[in-house]
């Protein structure tokens, strides 16, 4: 039973409260009246006259309502899906109860805003086709029993309908420590019921610089009915995006804007340097920023301040893996990112003032040191300075720089720098604050490992390239002198002596195999006999002076044969 019809019931049983004294107290009135005395029968005949008048207005007001009372809701209306709001391309369904006997019995109509929409026959469902925000207003259905003269009105029902909403995707932290558990979070706008989230990592697309394709992470494949995903052990820069969808058939939302979860620990495979290497820049001042790694088809990324993401082609200049931004570098955060593969992020910082704080792109290793500098517009160096830490003022500022030794997690934290005194000319002396990131030695260990690994692995498979190439000369070369020592047993001792006339002394020649795959091989031969055997030395230096004189002098060694002969 709905507000309303609760409403209604409780008007009824009140009224009937009210009504029970009012009518005792009439009938004692009337009883009253016929015990009066002679002398005052024109007096009582008029307040009996007003007794029956009044009893006749109670009862007439008693049976109204009595009559709203068992008309208030003889019929239910409601809808499947219950949500409110539903949005463009979903189906609702309107059931009409009648609440007495067979459905079949009757026969079912809806209307809209009280203007008559459908007739649905014996069936007390309406289906309707995708709804659209002009099927937003209030519905109502009426049963018509089929033998009896019986009419029965349902209840109102509200209907709104809305464009399907857009999702905001958030993450926390944004900046996470190596390790750390990141939270992505899928907001419904406005909010509602149903839905079931779908969670993606971003992939670059190739052949389109500012777009990205989407693969769903575990567990993903049917939805979560929580709008939250939490990724454990996050280490990379990645994006993430997420999508919802409810109702069957489904309908989707469209899918979020893309949000990065960003690391500036350096990544071996994949990473990104920053020429001036400092993560606060003036304004109007050029930058370099190159990529390295395991990948030849490097772009440059920025997400600037609104979060708006493009490639180093539509605000620089792209030369190979290295963009240059000339005088239009905005602050932002920058990062290289492949098919497979995204580096370190370095957050970069465009400073309108004169003052600049010169601090590591990258993060410092736990126990090291670090100098955080001020730089002048117009010099190298401010000396007159101080530096803050979470606008705290540090009181071990030497000369311009402020020296951190030994740095702990406790350094992490926005820096700044602030001049004392004023050069002539300039008026913005404090500098915009940038984070500085302290990283586990672990970390950095593992990332020495890597490279090692690398190295070692790289210098393996040149090895092994090398060996196969030797091995397969080798094998070439030892059917060539298969091959020469058939042909050395047709030939006779003095051809054989003529031969071994191209003979140096030390009995060693170096030779270039016509057609061969080896780039330089040497062939040791014994010394000459007194007479020509089938020794496998002498054999192989034949071939290798008939190859080569064949391809240098072949007619200088055919008429030598001739001479013989």
């Amino acid at each position: 039973m709905d507000l309303k019809a609760l409403r209604i019931a409780l008007l009824c049983k009140c009224a009937l409260q009210i009504m029970s004294p009012c009518l005792n107290s009439l009938n004692m009135l009337l009883q009253k009246g016929t015990k009066e005395s002679v002398s005052h029968k024109q007096s009582v005949r008029v307040d009996v006259r007003m007794g029956h008048t009044l009893f006749g207005v109670l009862g007439l007001f008693s049976l109204n309502i009595l009559l709203d009372c068992g008309h208030a809701q003889d019929a239910l209306l409601h809808i499947e899906p219950n949500w409110s709001p539903l949005f463009t391309e979903e189906k609702v369904t309107f059931i009409c109860d009648s609440r007495e006997g067979n459905d079949t019995d009757w026969n079912y109509s809806f209307s809209r805003n009280d203007g008559f929409f459908t007739t649905n026959g014996t069936s007390n469902r309406y289906k309707s086709s995708s709804v659209t925000t002009e099927d937003s207003g209030e519905y109502q259905c009426v049963a018509h029993h089929k033998i009896r003269p019986d009419r029965r009105e349902s209840n109102k029902v509200s209907l709104t309908v809305s464009n399907v909403p857009r999702l905001v995707l958030t993450v926390s932290p944004s900046w996470p420590s190596p390790g750390d558990s990141v939270t992505l979070t899928c907001t419904v706008g406005p909010p509602s019921a149903g839905w079931r989230f779908f969670w993606l990592k971003t992939v670059p697309q190739q052949s389109n610089t500012n777009y990205y394709s989407g693969e769903l992470l575990p567990g993903s494949t049917t939805g979560t009915e929580q709008d939250s995903y939490i990724l454990h052990g996050q280490t990379h820069t990645a994006g993430y995006g997420c999508r919802a969808g409810r109702g069957d058939p489904v309908i989707y939302t469209p899918y979020s804007g893309v949000k990065f979860v960003w690391s500036g620990g350096v990544n071996p495979a994949a990473s990104l340097t920053v020429s001036p290497q400092r993560l606060q820049h003036f304004s109007g001042e050029s930058l370099s920023l190159s990529c390295e790694g395991n990948s030849t088809e490097w772009r440059v990324m920025r997400a600037d301040e609104d979060g708006f993401v493009s490639s180093c082609s539509s605000w620089g200049r792209v030369n190979r893996s290295t963009c240059n931004t000339d005088d239009r570098a905005r602050s932002g955060v920058y990062w290289c990112e492949s098919a497979t593969q995204t580096s370190n992020a370095a957050n970069i910082t465009i400073h309108s003032g004169d003052v600049i704080l010169v601090s590591s792109v990258h993060p410092v290793t736990e126990g090291h040191s670090v100098t955080l500098g001020c730089k002048l517009r117009t010099e190298n160096l401010l000396y007159n300075v101080d530096f803050y830490k979470n606008d705290q003022l540090l009181p071990n500022g030497v000369r311009g720089e402020l020296l951190l030794s030994a740095v702990t997690k406790s350094h992490e934290g926005f820096y700044k720098c602030r001049g004392r005194t004023s050069p002539r000319g300039l008026d913005t002396l404090t500098s915009a604050e940038s984070w500085l990131s302290v990283k586990d030695p672990e970390e950095a260990a593992s990332s020495f490992v890597f490279v090692v690994l690398l190295v070692v692995g790289l210098v393996s498979g040149v090895l092994l390239i090398i060996l196969l190439l030797l091995f397969l000369c080798r094998y070439r070369r030892s059917k060539a002198s298969g091959l020469s020592r058939s042909q050395r047993t047709n030939q006779s001792p003095a051809t054989d002596h003529m031969t071994n006339q191209g003979q140096a002394p030390d009995g060693h020649y170096a030779s270039l195999l016509p057609g061969d795959s080896c780039l330089y091989e040497t062939i040791g031969g014994s010394e000459e006999p007194e007479q020509g055997t089938n020794d496998e030395p002498e054999t192989s230096v034949y071939q290798n002076v008939k190859m080569e004189t064949t391809a240098e002098g072949g007619k200088h060694l055919h008429g030598q044969n001739q001479g013989n002969g």
